[in-house]
This record gives structure tokens, sequence and C-alpha cells, in this order.
């Protein structure tokens, strides 16, 4: 089955970001051109409340933005900096100098393209990272406009959390369908629907249950196991930050809150070890596998096995920053020494002898395809997974029989080279691919084992 966005209402551009979940560890910070400033953090790290972890300490969230064209998440966005002090006085100055109205356009703090501030819209993913004494945030504001939607898989793939803006004048619409089809094929745990703009229809509790009624259906429709809706009004600031007096009715949590309260976790709990090799050290003697653990726990002692070659050893010994430790738990990263002398490059997948994932020259997933070249079957492409890149064939598309640029649907390759591979819905690391262009290195498509589209009779419930 294939299915156009326009028409369907469901995801494509899932770039090589679906697998560096958790890998880099400092987000980009780019300022509106305006403001003549460089790349780099955005703001500085806050101190501690008294009786609150250190924020050095403090986990971190991934979440991004989601809504159609102009529902506000660009000002949702200013405005949550802004309100928690997560933005310096002098790029507040530069924003309010670069406005055209009273006060300083907070959207202007995100929309750093100048295409974007001429247009009004977001094009690209605009990464942001503040924290609060409670949490640290890495922020991917996507765009809204259909034809950017591949964009907004980009931010998705890598969050814990989405949050999807509609305006309470307009409610649901295509757009907004469209991003909760993306939150639910890339199993997003947790989403936040932000009914924004309620200062335009009265702060009405009527206008905000109609909404937030219509998208729980929607999303229970999808799959979407949890749904917190939060009236909203960014430019105001109303329930962002702090409470808002015109909306007495609600009693849920402001965004800012639920933020910082929301659990992290990156995988399921109790979920098998996976460690991709990304590096072979040699040390004297010995030699040590080091890689960041995609899931699970691994100690000194436990009983592993190398894939896709299925020889088996034990754990002698963890690194973690070059020192000796316990456990390397998900998702650190580390290095391993074995008992025996194996040969383990990049690329390979080090895992529990008890619990190994499937190994196969046969992948079936659910595609979003990225690229302007439309993907047929007899394509060869490369497939990256994890650590390991091998060459690949497209072998079925289902449905029309080619994917085109903003489209999804079901395929099956063949790898040149065994793989061993978990499905999506049991690992979004070691469950996800993307697919390359063998001539330039083009990103062309991303895909997740064993899913299924969105609305599909096989599709999970």
């Amino acid at each position: 089955m294939t299915a156009d966005l326009t028409a369907f209402g469901h995801p494509p551009h899932v770039t090589a970001a679906l697998m560096m979940r958790g890998i880099f560890q400092e987000a980009r910070s780019r300022l509106t051109a305006a403001t003549g400033a460089q790349e780099g953090p955005m703001n500085p790290m806050p101190t501690s409340r008294p009786g609150e972890a250190p924020v050095a300490e403090a986990d971190l969230l991934r979440w991004a933005t989601a809504g159609s064209v102009d529902d506000g998440k660009s000002t949702l966005v200013g405005r949550l900096l802004h309100d928690s002090k997560s933005v310096l006085a002098d790029q507040l100055e530069a924003v309010a100098r670069a406005s055209s109205g009273e006060g300083p356009d907070l959207a202007l703090l995100t929309d750093g393209l100048r295409a974007e501030r001429e247009q009004g819209i977001t094009i690209d993913v605009a990464y942001r990272y503040f924290a609060t004494p409670r949490r640290r945030f890495v922020l991917a504001d996507t765009p809204g406009h259909v034809q950017y939607t591949r964009n907004m898989v980009t931010g998705a793939s890598t969050a814990t959390l989405t949050v999807i803006l509609v305006d309470a004048r307009k409610g649901v619409v295509e757009q907004t369908r469209r991003h909760a089809a993306v939150a639910a094929l890339l199993r997003v745990p947790h989403v936040v629907l932000a009914v924004n703009k309620m200062d335009l229809v009265g702060h009405e509790q009527s206008v905000f249950a109609a909404v937030a009624g219509e998208f729980t259906r929607l999303a229970a429709g999808l799959g979407i196991p949890e749904v917190t809706a939060i009236p909203i009004s960014a430019l105001a600031g109303d329930n962002v930050v702090e409470p808002s007096p015109r909306m007495a009715w609600y009693g849920g949590p402001t965004v800012l809150a639920h933020l910082e309260n929301v659990p992290v976790t990156e995988e399921a709990a109790g979920a098998p070890a996976r460690f991709p090799v990304q590096y072979v050290i040699r040390s004297g003697g010995t030699r040590l596998y080091a890689g960041q653990l995609a899931a699970g726990e691994l100690r000194a002692g436990d009983r592993v096995t190398v894939l896709p070659s299925g020889r088996t050893t034990t754990v002698t010994g963890v690194d973690v920053l070059g020192a000796p430790a316990e456990s390397l738990c998900s998702p650190q990263s580390g290095a391993l020494r074995l008992a025996d002398d194996l040969d383990v490059s990049r690329g390979d997948l080090i895992v529990p002898a008890a619990a190994p994932p499937e190994v196969s020259r046969d992948v079936e997933a659910a595609v979003c395809h990225l690229h302007e070249r439309p993907l047929r079957p007899g394509d060869h492409v490369l497939l990256k997974h994890t650590t390991r890149t091998v060459r690949a064939v497209v072998r079925r598309i289902a449905g029309a029989g080619r994917l085109e640029l903003n489209e999804i649907g079901q395929v099956a390759l063949r790898t040149a080279e065994r793989l061993a591979f978990d499905r999506y819905e049991d690992s979004r690391r070691t469950g996800s691919f993307v697919l390359i262009d063998p001539a330039d290195g083009a990103t062309l498509t991303a895909g997740m084992v064993g899913a299924t589209v969105p609305g599909t009779p096989d599709a999970a419930p």
C-alpha cells in the first residue's frame, strides 16, 4: 500500500536522525539572521533551586513541535524560552529590533532563515537546547506547511514527546491528521495536544473540549497510547509556563510543567541489551569495543553473542569515560572487553546470548520516502542500520509499486549480508534504518522494521 500525504494524511521524511537517537550531545542553535549572532548554545545553564537536583544531573527530554501553518508553533517555542528565562538579554534585544510590532516577535527566536521570516512560516527544523532546574531539553521546532511535512518526521524521529498545536478556531484539520499519523508511525511515546489561540475564542471551555475530544478519537484510531490536552495562548503566555487566570476551569499542568514531569524512557523497561560496535580500540595487548548502548544494560560477566557471526563470549570488563565501571546502561557510551579474541568490527552487534534479535537478509518494513527520485522495485541501494551499512535491493513495494516524495508504504528488501534487527515497536534504535543512494550518498528512504502504515488493515491497533 502507498499513500500520498496530501490525500491520505500520513508522513514522509525521516533522515539519518532516525538512527542517531541520543548520539548528538550538543543541540544546534541558529538565531535569526537579523540578530547577527553566530551558531552556538542558546542559553546558559540555570542554577538549581534549593532541594532540586543540579541540572547537570537532570535527565534529558527530546521533544518536537508540530502543527499546521499559522497555528503558532514558533510563537509557542519563543514564549516558552522567554518565560522560562532561557533567552540571553542581547538575543532578546536583537529580536525586538527585528520585530515589526510593538513588542518582540517571539517567533523570530526560532524562525532563523530569511525565507522563513519573509513568508512567516517555518521551513527548516530548528533545534534548540534549554534547561530548567528540573530537566534538560532538546527541542526540534518543525515546519507546519504540507510541503515540509517530511521535516516534521526528522524532528519526531528522535523525540520522546511531540507537541501538536491546533488553532482553537479551526480545530483538527488535515495537517493535524498527518502529524498525528507521523507520531503514530514513529511510535512517539507521549503526545501533547496544545489547543492554541484560546484568547481568540473567549477562553471558552466548550471549544477546548470539542477540539480535544475530536483529536483524542483520532489518536485512538491511530494507536497513539497517550494524549495530554492543554488549552493555551502562546501569544499571551497563558498555560505555557504559568497557569492562566483566564482559564480557571482548566486544572491540568502548563506546557512547561508537563515537559518537566513526563516520564523519560528510551526503551521499554527490561529491554534486552543492544550494543552496536562503532570503533575498535587497541590498548596495549588488549582490544576494546566502543559504541553507544542502544538498549538495556551490560555488566562484566554477562554472556553475549556477537552478530551477525553468532560467536558467543563473555564480557570481562566495562569502561565508561576511560575508567572501569560496574555496568553500561542505555543510552550511555562506553567500551566493552571480551574474554575471547573474536573477529569483531564496526557494524557488529553485541547482544545477550539469551535474547538475540532476528538475523536475516530479508527485511519487511514501513518506509517514508524522502527524495525527489522515486523508489522502485529493483533499485539497488545502501541500507544503513545502526553502525552497519550493507548493499541491498528493493524487491517489492506494495500497492502502486513505487514511492514518490511525500509518500509512505510497505516494502520488502533483500540485503547482501545478514543483518541483526529488532521490530521497530520493540526498539526504535535497532528497528530503524535508512536507504542511501550508492551513487551520490543522498538519503532516499527511511524505514521501520516490521511496522505497518497507520490506518491500514494490518496496522497495530
